[in-house]
């Protein structure tokens, strides 16, 4: 190759890099390529919920890509549970969120929104049968469900004497109605009207419509750079018609006007909480985790005695020689570790109930009593396992030589097998016993008011996540370090080696 070959070779693969970067340059829009992530929480039809092919649908995910659309960036949908959302926009994990949120005095000190984007209120569902609730008044020593963290779950502390029970979103508190378990839900009315209309809920009926007067918004976290994008795109889409159009869509109505400032827009940004704010939040919530720590060990040692009942009866069926008896034994164990212990819990407490009612049968569950037997049922799997495996370990000569002293099987197995395999059993069951009392915070979806619903509570009034939940961990470490010492010392009482050295130690000390 020339000289002025290589140098024009050169010159034109400048020209040509030059205008690759050009059109790479002309075909890249700043603006667009923002991407906000949104939280929401798919499980409030018809704002926001996910359709048959898992996409998300609704109200509110149709306006916020329009809203997108008009502001030029992207929508990166995050779900979360609504009790997280306002811990998540505190920790900036998410930009914004859009989640049927209500505007409130307490929230707008913790978070920003944007202008109203949906005027709501709050309604009453009764079962269609009950003739006795007629309005708010009547709600007085009733049983109400409601969703945790919402306006509703507030509404309803105000009525005297009422019982209340919260749910993690609004299908399951409706739900809870029509198994029998309420007498009313409070919840927004929209969503209510929805799921009646649809056919979706069978028996129910709303009263009072409207109790309150609420707005939806878009929540951003304090300062957010991103709230005014969000409200110059909810502004355009208001003025050019989309809204309209989105509205007419789910509701087949006329929009009604709205606000053009959030209520509580003046409201004073929060300072960061200083350590000895949270050590006081941590206190002030320390009685009521205690209690909710009470109720998660009554419900862990209950389930416990009986899983280690059922499951010691199943571990020694798994070694019988009939093998259809066996089978089943192998399918039970199959199936509850095959499957979650959220899934089961919902099966029993709101499954179950619903089926019997399809039959004509009239039936509910206390929420203790179907905590604790899916979490017997559930730890009698794994107990059994390891009640075949002790069985196991035990040498086949000392059967041998049990049954060739006369002992028939169940005296063979109640004097002399089942007693040392039991001593070594005890190290895994304490494994058992310590998941099982962590495990027991799932049965929080039931609203059962364990320590970690306790928690959950407590955050839904004060928004103080971090704090709320660090104490909750540090109540189950301390649980499970004290459950750790008696399984320890359980070990050493049955074991007479360890005793033996152990006494020597103690002798030898006190010499």
């Amino acid at each position: 190759m020339t000289k002025f070959s290589f140098i024009r070779w050169l010159c034109l693969s400048l020209v040509i890099s030059f205008n690759c970067l050009l059109l790479a340059g002309c075909g890249v829009n700043p603006s667009t390529a923002k991407t906000l992530r949104v939280a929401t929480e798919p499980a409030f039809p018809p704002f926001e919920f996910q359709g048959q092919g898992g996409e998300l649908q609704g109200f509110s995910i149709d306006l916020m890509n329009a809203i997108a659309s008009s502001a030029n960036f992207k929508v990166d949908f995050q779900s979360l549970p609504f009790d997280g959302i306002i811990p998540a926009l505190q920790g900036k994990t998410v930009d914004a969120a859009i989640s049927s949120i209500t505007i409130t005095e307490e929230r707008a000190k913790t978070i920003s929104f944007s202008r109203p984007y949906f005027k709501a209120g709050l309604a009453i569902a009764i079962r269609a049968d009950n003739q006795n609730i007629t309005g708010f008044d009547s709600l007085k020593n009733q049983k109400i469900a409601v969703q945790i963290g919402t306006t509703g779950a507030a509404k309803a502390k105000s009525i005297p004497g009422v019982q209340i029970r919260s749910f993690d979103s609004a299908p399951l508190a409706l739900q809870e109605l029509l198994n029998g378990n309420v007498d009313a839900v409070i919840n927004d009315a929209p969503v209510t009207l929805y799921a009646i209309n649809t056919g979706n809920l069978q028996g129910i009926k709303i009263v009072q419509q409207l109790l309150t007067e609420e707005f939806y918004g878009i929540a951003t976290a304090k300062n957010s750079p991103n709230l005014a994008l969000i409200n110059d795109g909810l502004d355009r889409v208001l003025r050019n018609g989309t809204y309209s159009q989105i509205y007419q869509k789910w509701f087949k109505a006329e929009p009604p006007s709205l606000p053009v400032k959030s209520p509580f827009e003046s409201q004073a940004t929060t300072t960061a909480p200083k350590i000895l704010t949270s050590i006081g939040v941590i206190l002030q919530a320390f009685p009521t985790l205690l209690q909710g720590a009470l109720v998660t060990l009554q419900l862990t040692i209950l389930s416990v005695v009986f899983g280690l009942i059922g499951g010691s009866l199943i571990g020694i069926v798994r070694l019988s020689r009939i093998a259809p008896v066996r089978w089943l034994a192998r399918a039970y164990v199959d199936f509850f570790r095959g499957t979650p212990l959220l899934v089961q819990i919902f099966m029993i407490y709101f499954g179950l109930p619903a089926i019997l009612q399809e039959l004509g049968i009239t039936f509910s569950f206390d929420r203790l009593v179907a905590g604790v037997i899916a979490l017997s049922l559930n730890s009698a799997a794994y107990i059994a396992e390891v009640v075949r495996a002790g069985i196991q370990s035990i040498e086949t000569g000392q059967a041998e030589a049990a049954q060739s002293l006369g002992l028939s099987s169940v005296q063979t197995m109640s004097y002399v097998i089942f007693p040392q395999a039991f001593r070594r059993m005890v190290p895994p069951l304490g494994n058992e016993f310590i998941s099982l009392l962590k495990d027991t915070s799932l049965v929080a979806v039931i609203g059962f008011e364990e320590l970690f619903r306790k928690g959950q509570l407590i955050v839904a009034d004060n928004y103080r996540a971090f704090e709320i939940y660090a104490a909750v961990a540090m109540v189950y470490l301390c649980l499970t370090l004290l459950s750790s010492q008696a399984f320890s010392r359980l070990e050493v009482w049955m074991n007479p080696v360890k005793r033996q050295k152990k006494s020597e130690h103690t002798a030898m000390r006190s010499d």
